[in-house]
């Protein structure tokens, strides 16, 4: 995905909870997502499927969904996974939609919109804030990821600096540092976490994960658990997640 497509992706701020609420409406039911849905949701985001592509895909998840089996014996549709080939099919339509027509440069006011300035330093202030609170907590049981927690603090305060005036924040690059500090702390949070730890996170995402193993390519899986272990680490520190994506 170029540049431009990638900022595209980014600008969709309220992504998850746009699907999130489209899903439940399609359900009937306002039932909170499962950590492998937010996954999967992760998933597509990074992919730089379009809001437009994903909903179409649920649409047409549901429509299948209705004419099977399952549904006839009274059972609903509980999870993303089901929608995955149908969203992947919209978006690869989407896309050759559009071929031809070229990219679509996003406007610099519209992103200053977007993440202005003052936004951007409260969210990382605040995730500063929520970084300092889990250090203090996790430095008496493990006192070196709490070291890697307060790095992480520090680098948020630096990044505070690079929104500041003049100059127009560089969100594309911003992202690619925020990126690169969740996936140093990831590898810390995987290291420093307990054995028994991490087999409740596999036990639980191979037992969700199970029924759709045959419907996902094994470069789709192997996303999907990066993603959905990734998430369960973060939430069992109760850390912020750091990309521009979670600035709502």
């Amino acid at each position: 995905m170029n540049p431009t497509e990638s900022m595209a992706a980014l600008n969709y701020f309220n992504y998850f909870t746009e699907i999130e609420e489209y899903f439940w409406q399609k359900r009937g039911a306002h039932l909170l997502v499962s950590p492998l849905d937010w996954a999967i949701v992760e998933t597509w985001l990074k992919a730089g499927i379009p809001l437009s592509a994903v909903l179409k895909g649920i649409d047409r998840a549901f429509e299948s969904y209705a004419r099977s089996r399952r549904a006839a014996g009274g059972r609903q549709l509980k999870s993303l996974t089901y929608c995955v080939d149908a969203v992947l099919e919209a978006a690869q339509e989407e896309k050759e939609t559009a071929a031809g027509t070229g990219p679509v440069v996003p406007s610099a006011k519209k992103e200053e919109a977007t993440f202005s300035r003052d936004a951007l330093r409260m969210f990382f202030a605040r995730n500063a804030e929520r970084f300092l609170a889990a250090a203090t907590a996790t430095r008496g049981r493990q006192p070196e990821l709490a070291a890697r927690m307060d790095e992480t603090r520090a680098r948020l305060t630096e990044f505070r600096s690079l929104v500041d005036p003049p100059a127009i924040p560089d969100l594309e690059d911003l992202e690619r540092r925020l990126t690169v500090t969740e996936e140093k702390l990831t590898a810390a949070l995987t290291a420093g976490a307990t054995e028994e730890f991490l087999l409740e996170i596999r036990r639980d995402m191979d037992h969700q994960i199970a029924p759709y193993r045959r419907k996902m390519s094994s470069a789709q899986l192997a996303q999907l658990e990066r993603q959905y272990m990734q998430k369960r680490l973060w939430e069992g520190y109760n850390l912020p997640r750091l990309s521009l994506f979670y600035l709502t």
